[in-house]
């Protein structure tokens, strides 16, 4: 496996990642662009353990050429080898794949580049920003931070869709797009002020992921271990 997936799986290959089938059980609607498709791993928690925000980079047929996306694992159960990807539906390859899975289908998958580093010390605030594509990510990454409070800023629709915000502690700020990257600016400032320990976490569009972390990063001088940023989609 990997020989077909052009430079990219090559490039991979060379840093370690790892191959595997998986097999798709079964598929629901959560709502008419948000797709969640359970799988069985094919060895693929055995080898690799489970951990918060954990991703796989699925391969897809693109008109004959290989294409790659990265999906966040959700329910994963070591114990039965099962877990479960969500997709946000849009024109392309991995959305056509992902409406046409079925019981029975295969596709192949890489582990390459996923990990997390509990923040230390523990956030006093977290600031998230994110979209429909990146959803499953911040659920895990909610869930994983325990009792943290958290800001939100969340471009796109969100009704009807899984999410693990607590309103008790999660403020949710939901913005059109595009118009996150102005009302980041405008906003995080003066709340990074207001908290000793924040950490930030960015995961939006790969063109916004990289404004805003050059923001933070530079512009407001959050050390590269209080922040964490992943491009989860290119815009077209």
């Amino acid at each position: 496996m990997g020989q077909g997936h052009g430079w990219q799986g090559a490039v991979l290959k060379l840093m370690g990642a790892k191959d595997f089938v998986l097999t798709v059980t079964g598929a629901e609607d959560v709502t008419p662009d948000y797709r969640r498709v359970h799988f069985t791993g094919g060895g693929l928690l055995t080898a690799n353990g489970i951990h918060p925000t954990m991703w796989v980079r699925l391969w897809f047929d693109n008109a004959g050429k290989p294409h790659q996306r990265a999906y966040t694992l959700v329910d994963a159960d070591p114990e039965t080898s099962t877990f479960s990807l969500e997709f946000a539906l849009h024109e392309g390859c991995a959305s056509d794949w992902a409406r046409a899975a079925k019981e029975g289908d295969t596709i192949e998958a890489t582990v390459q580049g996923t990990g997390f580093q509990h923040p230390r010390p523990e956030p006093s605030h977290v600031f998230a920003m994110g979209d429909p594509a990146s959803l499953p990510a911040l659920n895990s990454l909610l869930d994983a931070l325990g009792s943290a409070p958290a800001t939100i800023w969340f471009e796109g629709e969100l009704d009807g869709l899984p999410c693990h915000a607590d309103p008790d502690r999660h403020e949710i700020r939901r913005l059109p797009r595009p118009g996150m990257v102005d009302e980041v600016r405008a906003t995080l400032p003066s709340l990074l002020a207001a908290t000793p320990d924040p950490y930030v976490w960015i995961a939006c569009d790969t063109a916004t992921t990289r404004a805003l972390a050059t923001y933070v990063r530079k512009d407001l001088s959050v050390p590269k271990e209080r922040m964490h940023a992943l491009g989860y989609w290119r815009a077209t």
